[in-house]
């Protein structure tokens, strides 16, 4: 009888469980102090860049959003951000750059990183692999190496740990918070905030779009923003700033979304009828 080969392989990636170890307060505060060691600088765009503009960080951002996975993002922005920093880019090399961001930043944070081929396919092959690779140690040259940067997905975990609440509505709010901090990453305004303050900020405008304020006197909006100002030691009106950017960034984003599916679809009273019953409230976007 020929001896049979059974694979027992699953589709499914398999994820370490979540270290409790790892979101107690002394980390926290170590990573506090690491976000400043890798920021980027806010006047590139003044100071170092002649070429690239912000509305072609905003389109290759949007690209690089599509591609990767939600914690990839965040970093591969960082790197792209930091790079442009004190590197002059020219604007048919932007695409390069982004995709040698993911690239980097997937083997940092996924389980199954990114190939270089695959890639080169998102890009419609207008990069080849060789290119990727010379971009990727030019990349990690200019960065000296420095990779592991802190991004607000980090601090998620930590904010909602702290918070005395059941863990399905934990889940509503860390779905609408990664939300939010993908949409940061693509608008060159939060540049200037560190990365805790985008996550705290996030947080605290997922639980002010659910209403879940409403229900529990800790999730108001002065007493949770007052508790996460403390956690992240920041000025509590800048919290505020950065949530109430936040708020509005979205709004411009489901306008442009909207404005979007109508330019796109056929004017027809049925498509009238929907369009009237966009959602505007936050519990009602599919995120």
């Amino acid at each position: 009888m020929e001896h049979q080969l059974l694979c027992c392989e699953v589709e499914t990636i398999r994820r370490a469980y979540l270290d409790a170890n790892l979101l107690n307060d002394r980390v926290l505060q170590t990573m506090l102090k690491a976000e400043e060691t890798c920021s980027p600088s806010v006047s590139y765009f003044k100071c170092v860049q002649k070429e690239i503009l912000p509305y072609m960080r905003k389109i290759v951002a949007t690209w690089m959003l599509e591609k990767c996975e939600e914690e990839v993002f965040p970093l591969a922005m960082n790197y792209l951000d930091r790079f442009l920093s004190f590197e002059p880019l020219k604007k048919s090399r932007l695409q390069l750059l982004g995709a040698t961001c993911m690239f980097v930043a997937s083997k940092m944070k996924e389980t199954i990183p990114l190939t270089a081929e695959k890639l080169c396919i998102y890009t419609d092959n207008s990069i080849r692999p060789d290119e990727l690779l010379q971009m990727e140690l030019l990349l990690v040259n200019k960065l000296k190496w420095n990779l592991a940067a802190m991004t607000p997905h980090d601090f998620i975990e930590h904010f909602l740990t702290k918070m005395p609440l059941a863990e399905d509505t934990k889940q509503i709010i860390r779905k609408h918070a990664q939300t939010f901090v993908a949409l940061c990453a693509t608008d060159i305004k939060f540049i200037s905030n560190p990365p805790s303050m985008i996550a705290a900020g996030s947080v605290v405008a997922a639980v002010q779009g659910l209403h879940l304020g409403n229900t529990n006197t800790f999730l108001s909006y002065q007493c949770l923003t007052h508790f996460l100002s403390q956690v992240i030691k920041c000025d509590p009106d800048c919290l505020r700033a950065c949530q109430e950017q936040i708020e509005s960034l979205l709004e411009s984003s489901l306008r442009q979304a909207q404005q979007h599916n109508v330019s796109s679809e056929t004017k027809t009273v049925e498509d009238e009828a929907d369009l009237s019953c966009t959602p505007t409230d936050v519990r009602d976007v599919n995120i």
